[in-house]
């Protein structure tokens, strides 16, 4: 018999799988998380169920996820090799285990499926026509857990900006404005001057969602909703509020240009500077998040301010 609130999490060490995981702890859920090494001991690791296995066996997948009335799915495979390769193969082994368990799969979506012809406003239906290769496969994923829920299961997709937060390493955030473990004496910005950018910060985004789970028995069988998080209408509200967080820790900032130029002459020799060229296009124009679906549910979106979010953060990476 399953558990109402026992969940299987999926990628519980990365930065989205590991904040919902820190959320539902904190909310007296009974967390169960999937790894092929069990990781030491520290007060986050020791209130989760660790689970020795791999997103990408389908009966450890199975094992792990009895009893669970929710499977978050935000894994992707080791150090992001053979993603193309491994990363359906992996989503329909927690398809499987839902369907066998009952479970709801919970996906964090991403901006990846859209093309430039859905922009500058999304939406839930909004046309999915993406650009790239990335962003080609997350639709396909969504596709998935649709044909899942006309069989009968249920789906939650809670789609958000540019990921940042203490505990997140591999985003926009991390790996092109600062750099994790030095001061931010230089912030670099790679939108387009006048482009609008949407972000999302990871704890907001997991209240978010364990608001959602607490009511999921409301929500319609393949549930999306869009967050707005944090909306900086020109481009330079995020390295603005990175260099006051930073000249307030005593470290003189300064904002300069992506270099763009950089990433596209070493692109074709490393596959994360190819990975980062193709996603350009979300930094040439605007784009902005409707969550009036989400409000209208929950009527409420929560959002820490900015200047509170990133002092975390660059406090989290050992920036300040």
């Amino acid at each position: 018999m399953k558990s109402t609130d026992k969940v299987l999490i999926l990628g519980a060490t990365g930065g989205i799988g590991g904040e919902i995981a820190r959320k539902l702890i904190h909310d007296e859920w009974d967390v169960r998380a999937l790894r092929r090494s069990v990781p030491g001991k520290d007060a986050h690791s020791n209130s989760i169920t660790w689970i020795s296995g791999d997103a990408q066996n389908a009966e450890q997948v199975e094992a792990a996820a009895s009893e669970c009335s929710v499977i978050v799915h935000a894994v992707n495979p080791p150090g992001y090799r053979n993603w193309e390769q491994l990363v359906l193969p992996m989503l329909h082994n927690t398809i499987s285990a839902a369907e066998r368990n009952g479970a709801l799969i919970v996906l964090p979506g991403t901006i990846y499926n859209y093309g430039p012809d859905a922009f500058p406003l999304l939406r839930e239906d909004s046309l999915q026509d993406p650009v790239t290769r990335k962003g080609a496969i997350r639709v396909q994923m969504e596709q998935e857990l649709a044909a899942y829920a006309q069989r009968g299961g249920k789906v939650l997709i809670l789609r958000a900006g540019d990921f940042f937060g203490p505990h997140a390493g591999n985003n926009w955030f991390s790996q092109g404005l600062v750099k994790p473990g030095n001061p931010p004496k230089v912030v670099k910005n790679p939108g387009k001057t006048g482009a609008g950018h949407q972000w999302a910060y990871l704890p907001d985004v997991a209240e978010t969602l364990a608001a959602l789970l607490v009511r999921r028995d409301e929500l319609e069988p393949f549930a999306c909703f869009h967050m707005r998080g944090h909306w900086d209408p020109d481009g330079t509200a995020m390295t603005a509020a990175i260099k006051h967080v930073a000249e307030r820790a005593g470290v003189k900032a300064k904002v300069k240009p992506f270099p763009w130029w950089l990433v596209s002459m070493m692109s074709p020799l490393n596959p994360t500077l190819r990975e980062m060229r193709e996603m350009r296009y979300l930094w040439e124009q605007t784009i902005e998040m409707d969550n009036s679906k989400l409000i209208a549910f929950l009527g409420h979106e929560p959002q820490t301010p900015l200047i509170e979010a990133v002092h975390s953060t660059l406090a989290g990476l050992g920036c300040i």
